[in-house]
């Protein structure tokens, strides 16, 4: 069995469960899910739903970069919103972060989230 190490960064929230930010087993790391929370303040962020997303963007970001890499490493992303409406900004949103060629993506509707947040991505990256 391939080795584990535990990915953290204080760039993005703490984990508010029995679960790690990110593991990494040989070149693969798997991120777990972010919401929109300030990793400071540990609450959600103020704003509208592009706020949400972007933190989330943010979160993830840092995540990535704890562990060596960046959203440009990620190949699968996942995406789960409480309302599909926001499908439209969320790739909006995701064109400021991301450039071609795009990761595979999901994007599933949930009746609900932690912390009652509107948005949570978790994703897989390849370094």
């Amino acid at each position: 069995m391939a080795e584990k190490s535990v990915i953290h960064s204080d760039c993005a929230p703490a984990a508010i469960g029995t679960y790690s930010q990110a593991i990494r087993t040989g070149n693969t790391v798997y991120l777990s899910g972010q919401i929109p929370l300030d990793p400071v303040s540990m609450q959600l962020v103020d704003g509208d739903m592009r706020a949400q997303i972007a933190r989330v963007f943010d979160n993830l970001a840092a995540v990535c970069a704890a562990a060596g890499g960046s959203l440009a490493d990620i190949v699968k992303l996942n995406i789960f919103l409480v309302d599909l409406g926001h499908f439209a900004l969320v790739n909006e949103v995701m064109a400021g972060y991301f450039s071609a060629p795009y990761p595979a993506r999901a994007a599933i509707g949930v009746a609900a989230l932690p912390r009652a947040a509107q948005v949570e991505m978790d994703a897989i990256m390849v370094l």
